[in-house]
């Protein structure tokens, strides 16, 4: 039995590999869709349905996940938001939490259309291979063999979603860090990595392998830089963020300026080696601050130093997450700085007995402040990309952070009280 649903699973997955386009309808009848109805749970035989949380209603409105079957590779998806019968606020994510569009209003009857590339993958390396994930991975929508759509928000109502290949004029930005840079699963944690996604149009994809915990030389083991050097293509880049966890290394040959130093040279020459470019991020700030409350204190020892002479050594553009971080942090104050972190009450979440208070890892507000100032620096550096920032985009000044009253963030079904791995 097993073996007969491996050979359907292959057979769905090279048939979707060669299709064109796939279009469903979740209102009713259209020319060249395949019609959703409430009761199509998925299943790998039928290769596409509703997955994950609960069957949305008959009448509508609920929020839902919608997966397909799809090989590794970049995706173009069409959706059609709003309702002919009721107004809507729509928001749309994929696979763990890459926000899309967010809070998209709709009158009764009006429906808006938006297009953005979605980056699937496994964790297949060839044939033989694998890159080596850590158990809690294994459940993340993130590493499997589908491309899952988030449809949530106050109202959310969507007609129609389209899926097909990517053209070859998409450019892949591979995100290489920790869990300041990964796609969280759960609320309330959030990365830039799920957030940068927001900013672009449908000719750039985003293709986030950092991890929780990973240091540069464990994202190397593990074969995270393996897998993308089979997949990333010239003109692509190679966005690197390490140091939060590579500085408790101990021992002989570790250090800032040893093993750290020569594992960013390696991510380098692979890029470079694929006609791809490499582009540092300092690693983002701790909210550490002086006894004054004022004050950010510098908590990553060598490491930003580190990335920076390897960067000058190399010719490698560098985007100044560190010192934008500490500005943002001052900023808000010993206080405002908690409300971009997970900083929350006992019982602010079902089953959160405790309060939460972790001064690494962002939320949802700070994680979209972060992504802002990766797209500052994306500018900075004048790379062709910044051609590719939607219009919705409006300059960001990290001493002058959004309000985040004026941030509508609605959460996933899925929460989780343990904090991801690193510090």
């Amino acid at each position: 039995m097993k073996k007969s649903i491996l050979f359907l699973s292959t057979f769905l997955l090279c048939v979707l590999a060669h299709a064109q386009r796939y279009q469903f309808s979740f209102a009713g009848p259209q020319d060249g869709a395949t019609v959703v109805i409430p009761t199509d749970t998925f299943s790998t035989e039928r290769g596409y349905g509703y997955d994950f949380i609960n069957l949305p209603s008959k009448k509508g409105g609920d929020p839902f996940i919608f997966s397909v079957l799809v090989p590794d590779g970049n995706y173009k998806v069409t959706v059609t938001l709003g309702s002919k019968k009721k107004a809507a606020s729509t928001t749309v994510r994929a696979e763990s939490r890459r926000l899309f569009l967010n809070n998209i209003s709709t009158k009764k009857g009006e429906l808006k259309t938006y297009s953005f590339i979605v980056n699937k993958r496994d964790t297949r390396i060839g044939d033989n291979d694998n890159v080596r994930i850590k158990p809690r991975e294994k459940t993340k929508l993130n590493w499997d063999d589908k491309l899952s759509i988030e449809v949530t928000g106050d109202a959310p109502q969507i007609a129609t979603i389209q899926i097909e290949p990517a053209g070859q004029d998409v450019t892949t930005l591979w995100l290489c860090g920790n869990s300041t840079v990964v796609d969280q699963d759960y609320e309330p944690w959030a990365s830039w990595g799920q957030m940068i996604t927001h900013w672009f149009d449908d000719k750039v994809a985003i293709a986030n392998y950092a991890e929780s915990g990973e240091r540069a030389s464990s994202f190397i083991a593990e074969k995270r830089l393996a897998k993308i050097i089979t997949l990333m293509k010239e003109g692509d880049y190679l966005f690197v963020e390490f140091g939060h966890n590579d500085q408790k290394e101990k021992g002989a040959g570790k250090g800032a300026y040893y093993n750290f130093a020569t594992c960013l040279k390696t991510f380098i020459d692979e890029a470079r080696a694929k006609g791809v470019t490499p582009i540092f991020v300092t690693p983002t700030q701790r909210r550490a601050f002086d006894p004054s409350n004022t004050k950010i204190v510098e908590t990553h020892a060598d490491y930003p130093d580190a990335m920076r002479w390897v960067a000058e050594r190399e010719q490698v553009q560098v985007i100044e997450l560190h010192d934008m971080t500490r500005t943002f942090f001052e900023t808000l104050g010993f206080e405002g700085s908690k409300n971009a972190l997970v900083h929350y009450p006992a019982n602010t979440y079902p089953g959160q007995p405790q309060a939460l208070a972790d001064n690494t890892h962002f939320n949802p507000y700070g994680a979209y402040e972060i992504s802002k100032m990766i797209i500052e620096g994306i500018k900075a550096l004048k790379l062709p990309i910044a051609s590719h920032i939607k219009d919705i985009y409006t300059p960001f000044d990290p001493s002058h952070p959004d309000d985040i009253k004026s941030f509508h963030w609605v959460d996933s079904k899925f929460f989780e009280v343990a904090k991801p791995d690193g510090n």
